[in-house]
């Protein structure tokens, strides 16, 4: 075990700790010993985390629990007295809310707080309010606040949320960067995932993969699908449905259903991302787009949303195409432009994979960690 000062990472979902945080913990535990906390029961949850850090329990859930939230809180602070960490990292915001103010409470000389998005981005009233007060307590009450991409970290400033002094990013942006070796182009993955959905192998596919829910425009991109006169082109649709989503876009895909697949849940994005030809994300809202680098590893290029964000994972006609977010017409005649130039597509595909490796592989993005923590605690 290193001998440098102990730190801590707060998350709720083992699925956050393990897409975000896996290679950086397994890096800075040969520096400094690491202790992940997180809502899972079974150490098992968080993967091979478990070989490099202690990992410790509590609950932390997503949504507001008020007795399971003052719980989580009192077992952080207790914890952060106990080990006098020399660090603090929190992601997420429940995580980082309950994190942050024990951390503050408990006297931990830095504390880190990862924005990944905002959720009040989309709301209005009292509920965007709200959430913005939410978020402007985390960035006062950390000491260093990070966003994972340059236009996130911009629009917070605008907003209101943090000085430009207080919030950098590393590197290029993302949290974790991307392992291009995971994600690339396969045509036996390709095959395999056509084959067993029953889509062609001359077919266009657009895919969408992650969460199911109004806010990353799952409506509007069924809406888009349905107008597009393109009998070659399938949506495949990838995540766990949130809001009853797939009833919902089913009713607005017309003819087009028998040309779309909705698959749920995977923990191998990358066999769909290597069975595809363009992804699709119409999202309101984004911290950085991470899943857009991950199928530009693949080599498919990316119809966006024109959004803080978004902006830093697709270059513009370069990589992909972007559109203003809503634009259901607009959507409509991107995948159609992108769908009947099969050499564009493969070109912007190949550009890319191209970018994606150069300014967000995994190694470049960990090695900034590793740097940032050593600042740091040096």
């Amino acid at each position: 075990m290193a001998s440098g000062e102990r730190i801590c990472f707060v998350v709720s979902s083992p699925m956050t700790a393990q897409a975000f945080l896996s290679g950086h913990i397994a890096a800075l535990a040969k520096h400094h010993p690491a202790d992940l906390v997180v809502n899972a029961p079974e150490q098992s949850a968080v993967g091979d985390i478990q070989a490099h850090a202690r990992i410790i329990a509590a609950p932390i859930r997503r949504k507001v629990e008020p007795l399971a939230d003052l719980a989580a809180l009192l077992k952080l602070y207790g914890l952060f007295r106990r080990e006098r960490y020399a660090a603090v990292s929190s992601v997420t915001p429940k995580a980082g809310m309950l994190a942050m103010l024990a951390a503050a409470m408990a006297g931990v000389p830095f504390r880190i707080h990862i924005f990944t998005g905002q959720v009040w981005a989309t709301r209005t009233g009292w509920q965007r309010w709200l959430l913005k007060l939410a978020d402007r307590m985390m960035a006062r009450l950390a000491t260093h606040v990070l966003a994972d991409s340059p236009s996130q970290r911009d629009f917070m400033v605008a907003e209101g949320i943090v000085a430009a002094a207080k919030v950098s990013v590393l590197g290029n942006g993302s949290i974790c960067g991307v392992d291009g070796g995971r994600f690339r182009p396969d045509a036996g993955r390709r095959a395999a995932i056509r084959g067993a959905h029953g889509i062609p192998e001359s077919a266009c596919v657009f895919l969408y993969l992650g969460r199911l829910n109004r806010d990353k425009g799952m409506l509007d991109l069924a809406n888009a699908f349905a107008l597009l006169d393109h009998q070659d082109a399938w949506l495949v649709v990838v995540g766990p449905d949130e809001e009853g989503m797939q009833d919902k876009m089913q009713a607005r895909l017309g003819a087009s259903r028998d040309r779309c697949r909705f698959v749920g849940y995977t923990d191998r994005p990358e066999d769909y991302m290597a069975a595809a030809d363009v992804f699709c994300l119409p999202s309101y809202r984004e911290g950085f787009g991470m899943v857009v680098i991950e199928a530009a590893a693949a080599g498919i290029p990316a119809v966006a949303s024109r959004i803080y964000g978004v902006t830093d994972a697709v270059e513009d006609g370069v990589t992909g195409l972007l559109h203003r977010p809503g634009d259901t017409a607009g959507i409509a005649r991107e995948m159609a432009l992108i769908a009947g130039d099969a050499p564009r597509r493969i070109e912007m595909g190949r550009a890319a994979r191209e970018r994606a490796l150069s300014l967000f592989s995994r190694s470049t993005i960990t090695g900034a960690w590793v740097r940032f923590f050593g600042q740091l605690l040096d």
